[in-house]
């Protein structure tokens, strides 16, 4: 990773685009690099709009409306790059065709309507969709569709089924495995984080591993050279690190265990570590990188290993609130940011500050106007078969 921290350590605020409204920034999405063609980031907002920006200039080239509740994210195709998702607590999941900004969804995927979601995936083949719900009654579903098998019109179109028994309160993050269309991993504010099989048939026998976190969990990674491993971060700042290589083995491997990994690093200058955005497999290094962050905006990137954290680079003088989320493009060889100030940043490598768009007056975002559900935080032991 010699090159890529040195990269890293050089990191400058190369565009600012300042927010034209009071939104946060809740989550952002690329094309995949073997998706050519896509010039285009999405972002999606706290007023449940999605907008649609430069990948180069970040300029604002469109938006998407149609959601009218919290977006808990976008992903693009894995297969095509013009085609975007996003998943919200209305209880749908949209498809886009971003070459039609201002359009009406493409694809509408429903079921129950009782299901409020707030994760969701596409799986690498772009087959299948999944989505975590929110706790109904004592119950929380896994929701898939055939993304191939919408209706004209159709409620229920492309509808394959749900799982029920795996976890008992809001399923906060959903993640596809990378390469292998029928391996997802599940989390939730129950503490448990599950991995299914979904080439194995129905939802007992999918299920292949349960590790425990212990609290909420909030973000997981495939990470590992053969993305063999998991990462997991709660949201009261736990991480951990598991090898799940051999799931039917009921010896899943704790690599790294810590309910406040924030005491694992010691940042330098009496820097502030007070939560973490989240973190990515990078591929060409064979290394995860964390980002963390202060609540008035301050970055810092972090490796991640079996041994611990390690500080790479503090980002200073970009984001004035709390960062919600964050992404490398391997081929602008840039990182994106985006947070609650509503700002969205490019940094680069040694660059100079380049203002995109006129800075606008952002007031003071409440938290009654995002409206977005915040999740419990504390610890939660469960009984499980296979847990860690």
């Amino acid at each position: 990773m010699d090159a890529l921290e040195d990269t890293f350590r050089t990191l400058s605020i190369a565009r600012r685009l300042p927010p034209s409204e009071a939104t946060y920034i809740l989550d952002l999405s690329l094309a995949s690099c073997a998706s050519s063609g896509s010039d285009v980031l999405a972002v999606c907002c706290s007023n449940h709009s999605v907008h649609l920006h430069s990948r180069e200039t970040l300029r604002l080239v469109g938006d998407f409306q149609g959601h009218t509740a919290p977006v808990c994210g976008v992903r693009f195709s894995h297969l095509s790059p013009h085609l975007l998702f996003t998943g919200s607590a209305d209880g749908t999941l949209r498809c886009w065709d971003v070459r039609r900004p201002g359009s009406d969804a493409a694809q509408v995927f429903r079921s129950d309507s009782t299901h409020l979601y707030c994760s969701f995936d596409v799986s690498c083949s772009d087959r299948v969709l999944c989505a975590g719900t929110e706790q109904v009654g004592e119950d929380s579903f896994l929701v898939f569709w055939d993304a191939r098998m919408v209706q004209d019109g159709g409620e229920m179109g492309g509808l394959l089924g749900v799982y029920s028994e795996s976890h008992s309160d809001d399923i906060t993050t959903v993640k596809f495995h990378p390469r292998q269309a029928s391996r997802l991993a599940s989390g939730a504010t129950d503490g448990l984080v599950n991995v299914f099989d979904l080439s194995l048939g129905g939802e007992d026998d999918a299920l292949v591993t349960t590790c425990n976190c212990n609290s909420s969990a909030g973000f997981l990674c495939w990470t590992g050279k053969d993305l063999d491993q998991m990462l997991c971060l709660t949201h009261d700042e736990g991480l951990y690190l598991w090898d799940v290589a051999r799931p039917d083995s009921d010896d899943t491997l704790t690599l790294l265990s810590s309910a406040d990994a924030r005491t694992l690093v010691q940042l330098p200058d009496g820097a502030s570590l007070e939560y973490f955005v989240g973190g990515t497999w990078l591929s060409d290094e064979e290394r995860i990188l964390i980002m963390g962050g202060s609540n008035h905006g301050e970055l810092h990137l972090l490796d991640c290993s079996g041994r611990g954290l390690k500080f790479i680079k503090s980002l200073k003088g970009g984001h004035s609130a709390t960062v919600r989320c964050f992404q490398w493009d391997t081929v602008g060889r840039s990182l994106l940011t985006g947070g609650e100030d509503g700002q969205l940043l490019q940094w680069k490598e040694g660059a100079e500050e380049i203002s995109v768009g006129k800075k606008d007056s952002l007031k003071s975002i409440s938290s009654m106007q995002l409206k977005t559900k915040t999740h419990r935080k504390q610890a939660i032991q469960k009984n499980h078969t296979g847990q860690t």
